[in-house]
């Protein structure tokens, strides 16, 4: 089952002894599309502080959908180490936070800072890690930012990001949702990043390596249906690419050829 992010933001973080703050935006590694910190604003016990907080600490046992449980203590929140949660968020800054808590250095499992997102497109496939990114700012990149960014077909525009959808069990982020605006009134799209060809950091767009008829044509998403493995099926059978069970299980860029709907 996937959840969109902003279903998620806006919950509350539980800690062990008491409730840490409400969640405001979620930093994902531009690599692998891994939410990697849950930002949360604290309440006034830590002068609305803002911190982050790693998914791999959450414990999936609430009974209330409106918490997010924790395994920390309040004061562990406390004497974390202060950063700047402005994106961008500096290596180092993220380094000393990992140590703190003791969190693994997820970057040290990449073959270099940040591994090459798997391909399901063919070539002419640009990692975003690769491409010119902002300064300071080496592989961390905001959710809520990212909303609102154009989203280009390659022959024209065919709207913008207005969500994700993660599976909250890995916190990857599967699929962007696209308001398509005047292009196909009250239709939503959705895209693996996979699908991606380039991001292009300076003018807010990503670039799909699919034509505006091809997205035109594909299976109907409703935003408020119960998502479902026989959708997933469908939308990855029509563009004629891998699963994401299956893309999981690959680790070889340009792997497949290009879509059958140009």
């Amino acid at each position: 089952m996937l959840q969109n992010l902003k279903q998620i933001e806006g919950r509350a973080l539980q800690a062990r002894d008491g409730t840490v703050g409400e969640v405001k935006d979620f930093y994902f590694d531009d690599a692998q599309w891994h939410i990697r910190y849950l930002v949360v604003e604290t309440s006034a016990w830590l002068n609305s502080r803002r911190v982050l907080i790693s998914p791999d600490v959450i414990r999936m046992t609430a009974s209330d959908p409106d918490v997010i449980p924790v395994d920390l203590t309040m004061e562990q929140v406390r004497n974390s180490p202060e950063l700047n949660v402005n994106h961008p968020v500096a290596h180092e800054q993220e380094a000393a936070l990992r140590t703190y808590y003791g969190w693994p250095a997820y970057w040290d499992a990449f073959a270099s800072f940040a591994a090459p997102l798997i391909n399901t497109l063919g070539p002419g496939y640009i990692p975003p890690a690769a491409q010119t990114a902002p300064q300071g700012d080496p592989h961390l990149r905001s959710a809520n930012q990212m909303v609102g960014w154009r989203i280009e077909a390659t022959d024209e525009s065919i709207g913008h990001v207005e969500d994700f959808l993660i599976n909250e069990t890995g916190w990857r982020m599967r699929y962007l949702v696209i308001d398509t605006g005047n292009w196909l009134p009250g239709r939503k799209v959705i895209v693996a990043p996979g699908w991606i060809r380039n991001v292009r950091w300076e003018d807010r767009a990503l670039s799909l390596g699919l034509s505006r008829r091809s997205i035109e044509a594909s299976p109907h998403y409703e935003a408020k249906a119960s998502w479902n493995k026989e959708y997933v099926e469908r939308l990855h059978d029509y563009y004629g690419v891998p699963g994401p069970a299956e893309t999981e299980e690959r680790s070889i860029v340009n792997e497949a050829d290009a879509t059958r709907h140009p």
